[in-house]
């Protein structure tokens, strides 16, 4: 299947180097089309030229570097659009950032905190911009989390994560659970989605992400969950609600290096179950986006959000654009990134009950303190007498750390 695409006249010129187009002059539906024609040839996908038509054809598959390159263009729109609150807060982030002369004296004691004042949510904000990954807000339930370092006396910050309110449909995901739709409805409420994993510089060279992957599947993480959700219930059945008793979450980039083979005390604790249908936004940039939005409002049709409000009020901006400009919405929509999806079982018997076959959950019981001592003695001890290692965290200084 392809996407196609109609002109009144000849705007596009080829050469045998390049396909160059203009924006000048152009009427907005026009605008939209070739927006959509500029980010479906910075991924590759294959193009036919008719008279005043032109086909599209995706790729099979999206290769790394694709991706990569893709996720760069949408990052730096986004930095750019928040460069003036980033350029702002960024000394207050230098200040949360530990000297790699500090982190090789360090003993490293992880402490979980959760982000409720303002400034919490500054300091976790701006280090989310860091990530290669473009930022994007949760709707629903979340959680944010600041891991730092108690054994410094300012406390540095290690690394970010945060828990959010699962996507409601996912084929590969349900199938694994073995949920039906009317079980998933009922019991989704019971995991949560993690879509922020990660540690900054300098743990990052120590292997920090593997770090805070692991204090995800914490006693600890639970309790903050168990305190956040206390007397709440289901609305059908009225069953409390504040279990957690699987995490899920996503790597855009295929298989994780940091979630691969991740186990403890034999048990694999991030578990491989598939992927994403690949439905979603993330290969139209902010400016096609935003060129949708300014065609919907020259037709005086309703846009009751702004840029940045959520997947699903993108995805209604470009179904209204597909109406309007006439290509296929729900194909492109289609053949966005296909991500890798992770299932960390918090419960030995989570899919009985997540499938109502029993009422009390089982914990695996890890906690804290354990998770980070098994942290050091496999990989942490090792990295502090790797010489790039040492090499890389002791250049690092907080001075220079730049978003």
């Amino acid at each position: 299947m392809s996407l196609k695409f109609e002109f009144t006249e000849e705007i596009i010129h080829r050469n045998k180097e390049a396909v160059k187009f203009s924006l000048k002059g152009k009427s907005p539906k026009q605008r939209v089309k070739l927006l959509i024609l500029r980010d479906l040839m910075n991924l590759n996908w294959e193009i036919k030229f008719g008279k005043k038509k032109i086909e599209v054809f995706p790729p099979q598959v999206y290769d790394k570097e694709t991706i990569k390159q893709a996720m760069s263009i949408k990052r730096e729109e986004i930095i750019n659009a928040n460069r003036q609150w980033i350029d702002k807060n960024i000394e207050f982030a230098r200040k949360n950032l530990a000297s790699g002369y500090d982190v090789m004296r360090s003993e490293i004691d992880p402490t979980i905190e959760v982000c409720e004042t303002q400034k919490q949510m500054d300091l976790f904000r701006i280090f989310r911009y860091y990530w290669s990954s473009p930022y994007s807000e949760y709707v629903g339930r979340r959680i944010k989390l600041l891991i730092r370092d108690a054994a410094l006396p300012n406390k540095p910050i290690i690394g970010i994560a945060a828990l959010g309110s699962p996507i409601i449909h996912i084929p590969d995901r349900d199938e694994f659970i073995g949920w039906d739709r009317k079980t998933r409805t009922k019991n989704l409420i019971y995991t949560m989605d993690a879509y922020v994993i990660g540690s900054l510089p300098p743990y990052n060279y120590l292997l920090g992400g593997k770090l805070i992957s692991l204090l995800l599947a914490s006693n600890e993480i639970r309790k903050i969950y168990q305190d956040k959700y206390k007397g709440k219930v289901t609305i059908i059945d009225k069953r409390v609600a504040n279990s957690l008793v699987g995490i899920f979450t996503t790597s855009l980039y295929g298989k994780s290096s940091q979630y691969n083979r991740l186990k403890y005390k034999g048990n694999l604790l991030y578990h491989h179950i598939g992927y994403t249908e690949g439905y979603g936004t993330l290969h139209l940039s902010k400016e096609t986006i935003q060129e949708m939005v300014n065609l919907l409002k020259s037709k005086n049709m309703n846009v009751n959000n702004s840029f940045g409000g959520g997947p699903s009020w993108v995805m209604r901006v470009i179904s209204a654009a597909g109406k309007l400009v006439g290509f296929d919405s729900d194909f492109l929509l289609k053949h966005s990134f296909k991500r890798s999806i992770y299932f960390v079982p918090l419960a030995k018997n989570y899919r009985e009950f997540l499938n109502d076959k029993i009422k009390r959950p089982k914990y695996y019981n890890y906690t804290k303190k354990e998770l980070v001592k098994y942290w050091k003695e496999r990989w942490y001890e090792n990295r502090k007498r790797n010489p790039d290692v040492i090499t890389n965290v002791l250049e690092f200084n907080p001075d220079d750390f730049t978003i």
